[in-house]
C-alpha cells in the first residue's frame, strides 16, 4: 500500500567523518523497530555499513537508504559518508532529500567537512536540525560547539534539548541525561534497555539554573518569530509547548533556524528526541517547493516546467544513485510527482529513449521489499533500466520534463591499472564502465600516449576502495601503478595564431585557413569557445564544423597533454575557396591554429591544491607544522579548540601522498586530518620543466 505523502520524511544524516552518523542511525533503527539488533561500528556489525569494506574500515563509503516508522511517520533515511573522498554521495543525497540531520562531535566541534556538508545543504536549501553528539566523551563541550555553529557555519541554532553534565561516567559532572527545554523536563535513558526505556522527571536542582538559562533563550527566540506568541510571552513569561513546536516548525522549513539537540548515541542518550525533531520540524514532500525543470525539446525550453508533489500530476522522478551489482544495476530513484508503477514504460528525456521499469523495491539497507507502485514523495529502488546514469530524469512519455541534473566536482588523482592476464582485458573494460556509471566522481579512460587504462577519483582512499571492489565484488585481479596527480594547463598570455592546411592529391586541392586567438579566461566551463567571424565568411555547415573542430582540439588537452582550464578561444577569421575548402581542410587548419596559439601563449601548469585541516594535541604541533612546511603547504591559521590545536593549511596534492601514515607517526597516532580539493594553482617551474623533458 502506498505511503501517505503527508507522513513521509526524506532525510539525510550528514556530518564530518567520525561524528557518529552511523551509530546514530543504528540507534534510530533500533528504537523505531526497523532493526531488532543494535550494530556497532567498531565491531563492523552496523545495518547501513553492510559493505565489507565499510565494516573493515569502520567508516561509511556508500550512502545507504533505510526506511523506518516513528509515531505514524515514515522516515526514509540516507546515511551518508563523512570522508571527503566520497563527497559525491553527500551531494547526490542532498539533491533529492527534503531535510537533514547534521551531526557534530561535542569534542571536535565544527570541523572542515562539517563546513562542506553545511554548504552543500545550503546549496539545495535543505531545512535541517542539528545533533551535538558525543556528550559522553572527555573534552565534550555543548556550549562551545553550539557557538561554533553560529561562528563557523553562519547558522542560527536554537537549543531544544541540553545535556545534564558533560563527559564520561567516571568523570565529575558526567553526562546523566538531557533536559527537554520545551516541556522543561529531565529525561533519563536506561542503559540496561539500551536507551529504549526513558524516564521523565522534573529538572534536578543542580541543573535548574543551567536549564532555565537555555530555556529562556529558546522562548525569546520563538517569541521573536511570531507576533501572537510574543504577546503571550510578554504577558506570561512562558509559551505553551504546542506553540513553541508550531513556530519552530515554520521557521525551520523557511531556513531561519535550526533546532539543536544534545546527546550521546553510543551511550543511548538523546536519540528519541531527535526522532521527534524529524517528525516535528522537518518537511514532508508536500512542504517543499514544486520541482522545476525544462522541456527536453530545445524549441520549447523557454517555458519552465514545474511538477507539484501530487499523485495526479504527470510522473517525474530523478535517478540519484546507481549501484552496480553482479546480476544488473539497481537504481535509486526519488519520485517527485505522479505514480511510478512496476512494469511501466517511462521516458528518459536525456537520451529520448523509453525505459522499462521491471521491478520496484523499497530498500532496507541490504534487504528489500518488493512493491507494485510508489507515489510522489517516495524513494524507491528500480530494476530493469538500461541506458540510465546518475542525474537522469524518468518521466511521463506524454508530458516530458528534464529535471536539473547533479553537478559533481572534477577528479584530482589518477593511477594506471591493468589486468593480471590479457584474457581479463575485456572484463576490466566492462567493470570500469559499470563502476563509472555508479560513481560520477570516478572516471576511466585509455591513455592515447601509453595505451594504459587510467582511473581517476577524489583521493587515495577513493581509488583504493574502487580497486578493492574490482577484486571482491567482480573477482577481477588487477595490478595498479603509483597514483599521480591530475594536473591542468592554462596559458600565460593572450596571442593570435593562424593555422593553414594546403594539400594537393592528383587533381584535387584542399585548402583551409583559420585565425584563432587565445587568452586566460575564467568562465563557467574550463574552456570557452567564441565565434567572432563576420557572417558569411564560411558557409553555415563549414562554420559549424570549424566551431566543433576548435572545441575538440581544445578539450583534447594542452601542450603537455593535460586538460585545459580557464582558457578562452576566439575564432577571428577564416578563408574560403570554392571547391577547395572542405570539412577535412577546415578541421586540420583549426587544429593547427589552436596548437600554434597554445605554444605561442606560453603554457602554465596548474596543480590541484587541497584545503587541509589537522587536529592535534599541543605536544605534536611543532612536528606537524614543520612537516607541512616541507610539503610546500601554506599554513593559513591555527586555533585552540578545547584541549586540541587545529591547523588550517593549503597544500599541493602532489606533496600529500602518504600523509595519513606520516601524521600518525608524528603524533603517536593521536592527530587526525581532513583534506578536500580547493583550487588549481600554478605548479613550480621545475615540475613543468621535467614534463617537457
Amino acid at each position: 500500500m502506498p505511503r501517505s505523502i503527508e507522513s513521509i520524511r526524506n532525510i539525510g544524516i550528514i556530518a564530518h567523518i567520525d561524528a557518529g552518523k552511523t551509530t546514530t542511525t543504528e540507534r534510530v533503527l533500533y528504537y523505531t523497530g526497523a532493526s531488532h539488533r543494535m550494530g556497532n561500528v567498531d565491531d563492523g556489525t552496523t545495518t547501513t555499513d553492510f559493505d565489507a569494506e565499510e565494516a573493515q574500515r569502520g567508516i561509511t563509503i556508500y550512502s545507504a537508504a533505510v526506511t523506518c516508522d516513528w509515531q505514524g511517520t515514515t522516515i526514509n533515511i540516507i546515511d551518508t559518508p563523512g570522508h571527503v573522498d566520497f563527497t559525491a554521495e553527500v551531494e547526490r543525497s542532498l539533491r533529492v532529500l527534503d531535510g537533514a540531520v547534521v551531526i557534530f562531535s561535542a569534542v571536535e566541534g565544527v570541523e572542515a567537512q562539517s563546513e562542506t556538508v553545511w554548504r552543500q545543504a545550503d546549496k539545495y536549501n535543505v531545512p535541517r536540525i542539528c545533533f551535538i553528539n558525543k556528550m559522553d566523551r572527555i573534552g565534550a563541550e555543548f556550549g562551545r560547539t553550539f557557538e561554533e555553529l553560529t561562528d563557523r557555519l553562519n547558522a542560527n541554532p536554537v537549543a531544544v534539548t541540553v545535556p545534564m553534565g558533560e563527559g564520561p561516567p567516571q568523570q565529575d559532572g558526567a553526562l546523566v541525561g538531557i533536559v527537554d527545554l520545551i516541556e522543561n523536563k529531565a529525561m533519563y535513558f536506561d542503559s540496561e534497555s539500551r536507551g529504549q526505556n526513558v524516564r521523565i522527571e522534573d529538572v534536578p536542582e543542580e541543573y535548574a539554573d543551567f536549564a532555565a538559562d537555555w530555556r529562556g533563550t529558546l522562548l525569546e527566540a520563538v517569541a521573536m518569530l511570531d507576533d501572537d506568541v510574543m504577546t503571550t510571552f510578554l504577558e506570561t513569561e512562558d509559551i505553551p509547548p504546542a506553540d513553541v513546536v508550531r513556530v519552530l516548525r515554520a521557521a525551520t522549513l523557511s531556513g531561519q533556524i535550526q533546532p539543536t539537540f544534545a546527546g550521546a548515541s553510543l551511550d543511548y542518550i538523546g536519540v528519541q528526541p531527535v526522532l521527534d525533531g524529524v517528525t516535528r520540524y522537518l518537511p514532508s514532500p508536500l512542504e517543499r517547493p514544486p520541482v522545476e525543470g525544462i522541456h527536453p525539446n530545445p524549441k520549447k525550453r523557454d517555458t519552465p516546467q514545474t511538477r507539484k508533489p501530487d499523485v495526479d500530476e504527470p510522473l517525474s522522478a530523478l535517478v540519484f544513485k546507481v549501484v552496480a551489482e553482479e546480476h544488473g544495476d539497481l537504481f535509486y530513484v526519488r519520485v517527485y510527482s505522479g505514480v511510478l508503477k512496476s512494469g511501466s514504460r517511462v521516458l528518459n528525456p536525456r537520451t529520448g529513449k523509453k525505459e522499462l521499469v521491471s521491478q520496484l523495491w523499497h530498500i532496507q539497507a541490504d534487504s528489500r521489499e518488493k512493491v507494485d507502485e510508489v507515489e510522489a514523495g517516495d524513494i524507491v529502488g528500480v530494476l530493469g533500466l538500461k541506458e540510465v546514469v546518475t542525474g537522469d530524469t524518468l518521466c511521463d512519455q506524454g508530458k516530458p520534463v528534464l529535471l536539473e541534473s547533479i553537478d559533481f566536482p572534477p577528479t584530482v588523482i589518477s593511477m594506471a591499472v591493468e589486468p593480471d592476464s590479457s584474457a581479463d582485458r575485456k572484463k576490466l573494460e566492462d567493470v570500469l564502465a559499470r563502476l563509472a556509471r555508479q560513481d560520477p566522481t570516478f572516471d576511466a579512460r585509455i591513455s592515447e600516449e601509453t595505451g594504459q587504462t587510467i582511473i581517476s577519483g577524489m583521493g587515495e582512499l577513493h581509488l583504493e576502495v574502487i580497486r578493492n571492489r574490482m577484486l571482491n565484488d567482480f573477482r577481477l585481479q588487477v595490478r595498479v601503478h603509483k597514483p599521480r596527480v591530475s594536473y591542468r594547463e592554462t596559458v600565460r598570455a593572450a596571442t593570435t595564431a593562424t593555422g593553414v592546411f594546403d594539400r594537393k592529391t592528383g587533381d584535387t586541392s584542399q585548402y583551409g585557413e583559420v585565425k584563432v586567438s587565445i587568452e586566460p579566461f575564467e568562465g563557467k566551463t574550463p574552456v570557452t569557445v567564441e565565434n567572432k567571424m563576420k557572417p558569411g565568411t564560411l558557409p553555415e555547415a563549414l562554420t559549424d564544423v570549424l566551431v566543433s573542430a576548435v572545441e575538440d582540439e581544445a578539450t583534447g588537452g594542452g601542450v603537455v597533454g593535460y586538460q585545459l582550464l580557464n582558457v578562452k578561444l576566439v575564432i577571428q577569421d577564416a578563408e574560403y575557396r570554392e571547391g577547395e575548402t572542405t570539412d577535412v581542410a577546415v578541421r586540420a587548419a583549426a587544429a593547427d591554429a589552436v596548437r600554434k596559439a597554445l605554444n605561442e601563449a606560453g603554457i602554465v601548469l596548474l596543480e590541484p591544491v587541497m584545503k587541509l585541516e589537522v587536529t592535534t594535541p599541543d605536544d605534536f604541533l611543532g612536528n606537524i607544522q614543520a612537516d607541512l612546511n616541507k610539503r610546500r603547504a601554506h599554513i593559513m591559521g591555527s586555533e585552540q579548540r578545547g584541549h586540541l590545536h587545529v591547523v588550517e593549511a593549503e597544500a599541493p596534492l602532489a606533496a600529500m601522498f602518504g600523509y595519513s601514515t606520516q601524521v600518525r607517526s608524528l603524533s603517536e597516532g593521536r592527530a587526525s586530518y581532513s583534506m578536500e580539493p580547493l583550487k588549481y594553482a600554478e605548479a613550480p617551474p621545475d615540475v613543468l620543466k621535467e614534463m617537457m623533458g
